[in-house]
């Protein structure tokens, strides 16, 4: 593509397509570019997930988010995300990731398909396309899955939940309840507090009456076909195993960022750099919408307190452009 675009927005979930909505609202050439599916986050997400948002607070474009309870499930966030893109009829190519980022006087983006050029790039690619891996023997074996997608596989097997956080807790209660043995394998001392105070006293619980098996202040260091290695504070151990559920988070694409000459923060959350009143980062023209904008605090922003970044970056963009126009008509 020859053609110059004012925005290239890269990640086409919620934060991204609203990105893609104003840019449209204020007649601004753009494309969004999406490496998987449309929302890809939120389509892996447990099939069985409800959000802790309402569903008002998660609307973008004026289009009304109507949910059967107050809180919408991951299906009908899917089919809204889906009506949002269709009634906007925004610009979105999905199955196309993107290779490369180089800054001339415009900026080249480089995708699996082919090459845009852009005088902004708005990067909201979100957090969770990356895990944090155990990096011990044996992760790469099928049976170890770093995404969670429903409790029925795990009936009547042998699980090991790596975590003490809301995802393994979730995960750990769910395929419980659903006929799997599970045995909980968690770095720290105890069950991490921030947990859903509705569903904390419910693990602590079954793991006190030991419904499900908990190993504190333990780690995995091997994993084979049949069997998982743990070193607990007590000395090593070989437990029977058959998937291992590896809920250890996740974190944004640094690498990708650095790639562009975004700076990263060397703060604990390594935080990217940029200016919070225009989301503008210290590389000119390029924008982070989204919780990306958080680091490795992905608790701090969400679809319901991050859409306002959308209107923010087209609002600098915009004002960028008029200056632009205005030196462009004062030279000629």
């Amino acid at each position: 593509m020859s053609d110059k675009l004012d925005v290239v927005i890269i990640g086409a979930g919620p934060i991204g397509l609203a990105c893609g909505i104003e840019a449209k609202k204020n007649n601004l050439t753009y494309q969004i570019l999406e490496k998987g599916c449309l929302v890809n986050s939120l389509y892996n997400y447990p099939m069985n997930m409800t959000f802790f948002s309402t569903s008002d607070k998660l609307e973008i474009g004026g289009v009304p988010f109507i949910s059967h309870n107050n809180k919408p499930t991951r299906a009908e966030a899917l089919e809204y995300y889906r009506r949002v893109t269709t009634s906007w009829e925004l610009n979105v190519n999905l199955y196309e990731g993107v290779q490369e980022v180089m800054k001339g006087e415009y900026f080249e983006i480089l995708s699996e398909k082919t090459t845009y050029i852009a005088r902004n790039l708005i990067i909201a690619t979100g957090f969770y396309d990356l895990p944090f891996l155990l990096n011990v023997p044996g992760e790469h074996l099928p049976k170890v899955k770093h995404y969670y997608d429903e409790p029925h596989p795990y009936f009547g097997q042998k699980i090991i939940v790596v975590g003490a956080a809301n995802s393994a807790v979730d995960v750990a209660l769910e395929t419980y309840r659903k006929g799997a043995e599970v045995t909980m394998v968690v770095r720290e001392p105890e069950i991490n507090p921030r947990v859903k105070y509705w569903v904390k006293p419910d693990i602590e619980n079954r793991i006190k009456e030991s419904s499900i098996l908990a190993y504190f202040d333990s780690s995995i260091t091997e994993i084979r076909e049949k069997e998982v290695d743990i070193q607990t504070s007590k000395g090593s151990k070989t437990l029977a195993n058959d998937f291992v559920l590896a809920m250890t988070g996740y974190q944004p694409n640094f690498t990708f960022l650095k790639s562009m000459g975004v700076k990263i923060e060397s703060d604990e959350m390594q935080t990217p750099a940029h200016n919070p009143e225009t989301m503008e980062t210290n590389v000119k023209g390029i924008y982070l919408a989204g919780v990306i904008c958080g680091g490795l605090q992905t608790n701090k922003w969400f679809i319901e307190n991050s859409r306002i970044h959308a209107e923010v970056i087209i609002k600098e963009i915009v004002k960028n452009e008029i200056m632009i126009n205005d030196i462009s008509s004062n030279i000629h």
